[in-house]
């Protein structure tokens, strides 16, 4: 066996080895520089640019260095998941285009997204309308977006895209048109499942199983201002937004532009799975200001599994008005947080009022799990299904209680609203101040329209704490720090006792337009 040569002391091979170390320090540095975005115009002190490159040992070196300095892009995720999103076409007959025409939104009327994030669709704000003269009452045609979340050709899109249509027609990423037909709606999330005739073999997109992270690239696919398949990217911006639309808002936020008819198109993550379903967007013009808003792939599965399977969805129901429990409500409950569901008032006949519980009750978890806030007990009791067992924790009157309760089902109509009469507007006159507070106040019973239980406010100072915590003429008073109430002097006693316990705030349950709500006004002191 032939020793090998020790090479080591040879000039040519230490500058050789120079030259390699000097290649590989750039290759790291021209590596960190790719991340930053930054050019590096540097070499090492042993070596000028075109020893570096020159011999056949580096090229490899080269090779990787402008491998790295090439821009990630997501064209690899787009080229596998486009060809499941398509665009969706709806003609709507005996339908007005009319701006004033509200029947075809799918928000609560005055809620903020009517007011503001209703802008996907045609002119004046209107979701989905185009064509026809304004009031007409002619036939109209809308567009929006879906994607196929099954070969056979079931996909997903927007109720408001979709909803009162008589011919639903698709294009898909290869421009072929097919026929569909909706298989169920659901107006409380705005989702919609239709499905498309014509193959078996649809290229579908899978919805993701985890949740999102705030700062996770996102890619919007759709259909903007019908201009067909379009790509967008951002990232999430936040989780869990309210934006006023209902009680089971649970959105995505989103930076990616989101336009007009992008209803109904998906919101893929990193993967090419859907994280949630583009539904809504913040813009004052109509047009993408980077405030968009998806509904999260785990709503979705819930609510297109009972499309698929009844055409409709049914959630389960308690029977209680609640709100949230805020710092001063707390503080006069002898809560050491604000958590929970405060009951405003349980429902006549409801699940939850023949379970025994009352108003001014704080719902604290439900099946062991706790309750953050009211929003939260409505998305928990919503995803149940109806004749479901449940345990809710309950604090009432200051003492934790367990709850056991048959879920029933939540009604599809909305009860109308009592009737509410103006107050006589004599009744200033027989009002009793109540000090400290700001208003004044009388027998309900005395003033007409007001009802027989209660004291009704008659004056409120308009600088008072009363003012400040949205009291009006008209309000009735029911209790006082969990005591019904019937004159001033019920109210003043109640007030005294609460400062006796030295407690910052008195909590009221208030009957306001014929809902209820509790309302913590602070104590002045002395």
């Amino acid at each position: 066996m032939t020793d090998r040569p020790d090479l080591s002391n040879l000039p040519s091979y230490r500058q050789s080895r120079r030259s390699l170390v000097s290649a590989r320090k750039f290759a790291l540095m021209a590596s960190v520089a790719a991340g930053l975005g930054v050019a590096v115009y540097g070499f090492s002190p042993s070596t000028s640019p075109s020893d570096l490159f020159s011999s056949p040992a580096h090229a490899q070196v080269n090779t990787e260095v402008r491998k790295v300095e090439r821009p990630i892009g997501f064209a690899d995720v787009v080229e596998r998941v486009k060809p499941s999103v398509m665009s969706v076409k709806v003609n709507i007959k005996e339908k007005t285009a009319s701006n004033d025409d509200n029947e075809d939104s799918p928000f609560q009327p005055g809620s903020p997204m009517e007011r503001f994030f209703r802008r996907f669709g045609g002119p004046d704000g209107v979701p989905g309308l185009r064509g026809g003269p304004r009031g007409g009452g002619r036939a109209v045609t809308g567009q929006g977006s879906g994607f196929f979340i099954s070969a056979d050709g079931f996909a997903v899109t927007n109720n408001h895209v979709v909803d009162g249509a008589d011919k639903v027609e698709v294009t898909t990423d290869d421009g072929k048109t097919y026929t569909a037909k909706v298989i169920g709606t659901d107006q409380r999330t705005d989702l919609a499942l239709i499905k498309v005739e014509g193959s078996s073999n649809f290229p579908f997109a899978k919805l993701a199983d985890g949740k999102p992270r705030i700062g996770d690239w996102v890619l919007a696919v759709g259909n903007p201002f019908g201009l067909g398949g379009t790509v967008t990217a951002g990232i999430v911006s936040a989780v869990g937004r309210d934006i006023g639309n209902g009680p089971y808002d649970d959105f995505i936020q989103i930076d990616a532009p989101v336009n007009k008819g992008n209803s109904g198109g998906p919101a893929f993550n990193i993967d090419g799975d859907v994280m949630g379903v583009n539904t809504a967007i913040y813009s004052p013009s109509g047009g993408s200001v980077g405030i968009a808003f998806s509904i999260p792939s785990s709503t979705v599965k819930t609510v297109v599994a009972q499309l698929k399977d009844k055409g409709s969805v049914s959630r389960g129901w308690i029977g209680v008005q609640i709100q949230p429990v805020t710092s001063d409500i707390a503080d006069s409950l002898g809560m050491k947080k604000a958590e929970g569901a405060l009951v405003a008032e349980p429902q006549a006949n409801g699940p939850a009022a023949k379970a025994g519980i009352q108003s001014g009750d704080v719902i604290t978890s439900v099946n062991g799990e706790p309750v953050k806030d009211a929003r939260e007990l409505a998305r928990t009791i919503g995803g149940m299904a109806p004749g479901a067992s449940v345990k809710l924790n309950v604090l009432s009157k200051g003492q934790d209680k367990v709850v056991n309760l048959t879920l029933g089902q939540l009604p599809n109509t909305v009860e109308a609203k009592a009737n509410t009469e103006d107050s006589d507007k004599g009744a200033e006159q027989r009002g009793t101040d109540v000090p400290k507070l700001g208003m004044t106040v009388a027998p309900a019973n005395s003033v007409a329209g007001a009802g027989k239980d209660g004291v009704v406010v008659t004056q409120v100072d308009p600088k008072s704490a009363a003012a400040e915590r949205g009291f009006k003429e008209g309000d009735v008073i029911l209790e006082v720090a969990g005591k019904s109430v019937a004159t001033a002097g019920d109210v003043r006693e109640a007030i005294n006792t609460a400062r006796t316990d030295n407690k910052n705030s008195v909590l009221m349950r208030v009957k306001s337009g014929g809902q209820s709500r509790f309302v913590a006004i602070p104590l002045a002191k002395g």
